[in-house]
């Protein structure tokens, strides 16, 4: 088993937006020690807790500091931007991180409408014209021309495609898993979006539709799950309470920095809260390295998956190295 990691740069109270960033980049080298295979960052916009706005800004700064793992964007928002400004970003990356770099797409905004006019106003950001933004996207990442026009810069010595970005399909739906299958690329499903709902459909189509490319003969899917482990089932429950609260919040409109657990705890939650966290809890992957290795296990083994990308949230850096950790040590994976 595989295991990656989705960093998102949370946002906590009593700290600066900035420390989220930086404590990614910090993240990212003690997850490549560990032995984890990926780390991917997130893109979102005018969400205040998570401040990752700029994937392939952060994916450059980490590829600076390591040197074996394979460093991602989950994802590029593509209906925001050109396709071939992404594709030359991220050959830029390549040559930054030769062979390690995952180009994770995906369709929907990461942020509200508004904002997302501001992120590209000249552009309708048509979703029909999405499948075409990915076509395009592969071409150029690979050094083949598209309307003509080559990409920049120039394609390394040898196969473009041997060394180009590996292009990912994300989603949370069939739409993205229909496409990827389409299309003949990897899919990485966000089961903790919608606490796995329509994961096993979508993994379905993905592997019955499956057309086989020339750099992925084979169908390949992964997702991503969130998780926290501590030492006991009982602590690690205390530090998810901040997730639990900031669920709660953003259903009611009400957004800001992940708050602290021990706060949370002297507050409690009302009657219907414990209603709406109960089948949340149900389906978490909070607790001790044996309780969750097991769920994980049973959940891998369930969706043929030999890889699962995990999401992790605490106030305390030092408490989410340590949640990393265990899983590392669970799954033994090699430093």
């Amino acid at each position: 088993m595989r295991l990656s990691i989705l960093d998102q740069s949370v946002w906590v109270a009593g700290r600066g937006q900035d420390d989220a960033i930086r404590d990614t980049l910090d993240l990212a080298v003690f997850a490549e020690g560990l032995g984890y295979h990926r780390f991917w960052v997130s893109e979102h916009h005018a969400l205040p807790t998570i401040v990752g706005t700029a994937p392939e800004v952060l994916m450059a700064a980490i590829a600076s500091r390591t040197t074996r793992i394979r460093i991602g964007s989950a994802g590029v928002m593509l209906p925001h931007y050109a396709a071939l400004k992404v594709a030359e970003q991220f050959r830029v990356l390549d040559a930054l991180a030769p062979g390690r770099i995952d180009l994770g797409v995906g369709r929907a905004p990461g942020s509200d409408g508004r904002t997302a006019r501001l992120l590209n106003p000249n552009v309708a950001g048509n979703p029909d014209d999405f499948p075409q933004q990915v076509q395009e996207l592969i071409a150029w990442t690979r050094g083949l021309p598209a309307h003509g026009v080559p990409a920049h810069p120039l394609p390394p010595e040898g196969s473009g495609l041997a060394r180009a970005p590996d292009v990912w399909m994300l989603g949370s739906s069939d739409y993205g898993a229909q496409l990827a299958a389409h299309l003949g690329l990897p899919y990485a499903f966000a089961y903790f979006f919608m606490d796995g709902q329509g994961v096993e459909q979508a993994l379905h189509l993905y592997r019955t539709l499956y057309r086989p490319s020339d750099r992925h003969p084979a169908p390949r899917a992964t997702i991503c799950v969130w998780a926290l482990l501590a030492d006991t089932d009982a602590e690690a429950q205390r530090q998810a309470l901040s997730r639990d609260r900031w669920r709660l919040d953003r259903a009611r409109g009400r957004l800001g920095p992940l708050r602290w657990p021990d706060e949370i705890a002297a507050t409690g939650f009302d009657e219907m809260e414990q209603q709406q966290l109960a089948p949340m809890r149900a389906r978490s992957f909070v607790g001790s390295a044996a309780t969750v290795g097991a769920k994980l296990r049973a959940l891998a083994a369930e969706l043929q998956l030999d890889e699962l990308v995990v999401n992790t949230w605490a106030t305390d850096p030092a408490v989410r190295r340590h949640s990393y950790a265990l899983l590392a040590r669970e799954f033994k994976l090699a430093p």
